[in-house]
């Protein structure tokens, strides 16, 4: 048999270009990635984990939220394969954006079981105020107790905490002395310490002004003292404003004993492999996307070989950045499709309909980036799967 005849042929299909022409585009091989972690790693590493939705489930997609809680978490214990934690009923789960607080609740109660069946694989899990409509809050103690009954919920499951930014917070708030107020009692209570997640209004428009003030720098003066005075209580705070030089003057502003985990998606390999000041842990919605690589990558910075960490993480950086583009607050949709694309759920159905919040342009970019990222783990599969989403928006191969 010749070399020639060893070779494989590797799937195309057509996809649509910006002119409105079609191109024919040939597939990779895809990345050589472990399906379990070929040594330690040296940051904590958290992955968002998105939900599968139940598209066989009646009621009205844009009211209802069905979950398919099988898919769901049999997509965390592939995360635990690859050693990354689970952030639990964050954004990337469409936390606020379809996925309501009791359905939140019982997905960190079966995460959380879950996890201690596999002898406690790490997770932790969000705690908001998102039962509290921000139109009904009239005071800081409405929002005071509304995170109280959250954390409550979770520390009952046995769950760690996350503490959510409060949209109802961001409403009532005069000032920053009322996110003291708010911070210094729920950091009071807390069993174990927590990470704060400090969300920016790219991914959410009713934060804008989060801290007190739409001034960045202010607003990080506010956020370290709150976070230093109970350095105690605070395991780590992630920082989402997708501004790597503002995260980094937060992390060297922090109490040594908290974690910074970057939640920056343009720049989280330079963030993740820091400087000589310092370095960011990990809690990145892109890393559903991309745990593979990150897995792989992680493991090979612990191992000191910072070329090949970055030579693997270097071609998911353009995915995200188009997963992630304005308006970000859409990002989920290009996580469930790659999700989709690579088998881990046999649908492209989102909770509250988003599947639709973005192009067929996108998509198909989103496409081409995830093959030249190596990371469309069946070839077949995905293409297969991508025809089937083109062809219901009218493009044919």
């Amino acid at each position: 048999m010749s070399v020639i005849d060893t070779v494989r042929t590797l799937p195309s299909l057509r996809l649509p270009q910006a002119d409105g022409r079609l191109e024919s585009y040939r597939l990779s091989e895809p990345g050589a990635f472990p399906d379990r972690p070929q040594g330690p790693m040296n940051r904590t590493v958290f992955s968002a984990a998105h939900v599968v939705s139940d598209p066989l489930a009646a009621g009205d997609p844009w009211l209802d939220c069905a979950i398919d809680w099988e898919r769901t978490i049999a997509y965390r214990e592939a995360l635990w394969d690859l050693g990354l934690g689970v952030a639990e009923a964050m954004d990337t789960a469409q936390r606020g954006m379809g996925l309501d607080w009791p359905t939140s609740l019982e997905l960190i109660e079966r995460s959380v079981a879950a996890s201690k069946a596999r002898g406690d694989a790490l997770v932790f899990s969000g705690a908001g105020t998102d039962h509290l409509p921000a139109a009904d809050a009239r005071s800081v103690d409405d929002v005071i107790r509304a995170y109280e009954e959250q954390i409550a919920a979770i520390e009952k499951a046995g769950g760690r905490i996350i503490v959510m930014a409060s949209r109802a917070l961001a409403k009532v708030a005069a000032g920053a002395d009322d996110y003291a107020r708010v911070y210094d009692r729920i950091l009071g209570q807390v069993r174990e310490p927590v990470i704060l997640h400090w969300l920016g209004d790219m991914f959410d428009p009713a934060l804008k002004g989060y801290w007190g003030t739409a001034d960045l720098d202010r607003a990080m003066d506010t956020a370290v003292a709150i976070i230093n005075a109970h350095a105690a209580k605070v395991d780590g705070v992630k920082i989402s404003l997708l501004d790597k030089d503002k995260e980094i003057a937060m992390r060297r502003r922090l109490d040594p004993a908290v974690k910074m985990y970057t939640g920056d998606d343009f720049n989280y390999a330079e963030l993740i492999a820091g400087d000589e000041q310092g370095y960011s842990h990990a809690l990145l919605g892109i890393f559903d996307a991309i745990a593979p690589a990150a897995s792989a990558a992680m493991v090979k910075l612990a191992a000191g070989d910072e070329e090949t960490f970055h030579r693997i993480l270097a071609p998911t950086v353009p995915l995200s950045r188009h997963i992630f583009q304005a308006p970000t607050r859409f990002y989920k949709t290009g996580i469930v499709l790659m999700a989709y694309l690579n088998g881990h759920q046999d649908h492209f159905t989102m909770v509250g309909g988003q599947e639709s919040t973005r192009s067929t342009l996108h998509l198909a970019e989103l496409f081409r980036l995830a093959d030249r990222a190596g990371l469309l783990r069946d070839p077949e599969q995905a293409t297969r799967r991508m025809r089937a989403v083109l062809a219901t928006r009218g493009v044919g191969d």
